[in-house]
């Protein structure tokens, strides 16, 4: 079930920060080379995290950042490709986008690779007056 990050089951430590480095290696291309340290600092910073866990697996994660108000993104949405397709990815949408720090916010920003139709059906729609700029 969904659950606090970094405990398991009884809200017992999982070594949650280790297993979503392996959740990321194992199901995405543009995380791969994160580092634990990193992963530690990026959820700190994060004002919503929702992880789900099957027992002791972490099966699911998703994160975003808020000004409360005007802004939030969402960030890292990933389901490992064994539980895909079966819900997993509409509970931690749901579950994100219905958190107090959200759900009243104007406008809900999200970025995707390979995924955009999955998140037209949950209602997002594609912003054809704005433009995504990188700085590298």
């Amino acid at each position: 079930g969904l659950r606090f990050f970094g405990l398991g089951p009884g809200f017992t430590p999982s070594q949650g920060l280790i297993k979503l480095k392996i959740l990321l290696d194992k199901n995405t291309l543009w995380a791969r080379k994160r580092r634990v340290k990193d992963i530690k600092k990026m959820l700190y910073h994060s004002n919503v995290v929702v992880s789900l866990w099957k027992e002791k697996d972490l099966i699911g994660f998703g994160r975003a950042t808020t000004d409360q108000i005007y802004r939030a993104v969402l960030w890292d949405i990933v389901i490992d490709q064994d539980y895909q397709k079966k819900g997993f990815g509409t509970m931690i949408i749901s579950s994100i986008l219905n958190n107090k720090l959200i759900s009243k916010v104007e406008k809900i920003y999200l970025m995707t690779t390979n995924c955009r139709d999955f998140y037209i059906k949950k209602g997002f729609s594609i912003e054809e007056t704005q433009q995504l700029l990188i700085l590298k």
